[in-house]
């Protein structure tokens, strides 16, 4: 199972918040979104600080998708 962050891209489209005004508002580097991005594993510490920024759960940002 791989961590799918399509819901996050969502959010932010019906937000209209650009990938680099997130970066700003959770304090998460750019390599960081990229890593995101990409689909890769980032620490939970960022996806809490993503979901505090946009004031939603974990589960509104990602999900496990099978491979």
């Amino acid at each position: 199972m791989t961590a799918s962050y399509k819901k996050l891209w969502k959010l932010l489209i019906d937000r209209d918040i650009m990938k680099k005004d997130l970066e700003r508002m959770a304090g998460v580097s750019h390599y960081t979104m990229n890593k995101l991005t990409r689909g890769e594993n980032v620490t939970t510490d960022i996806l809490g600080r993503i979901c505090k920024a946009l004031g939603c759960k974990i589960d509104d940002i990602m999900e496990f998708v099978d491979e």
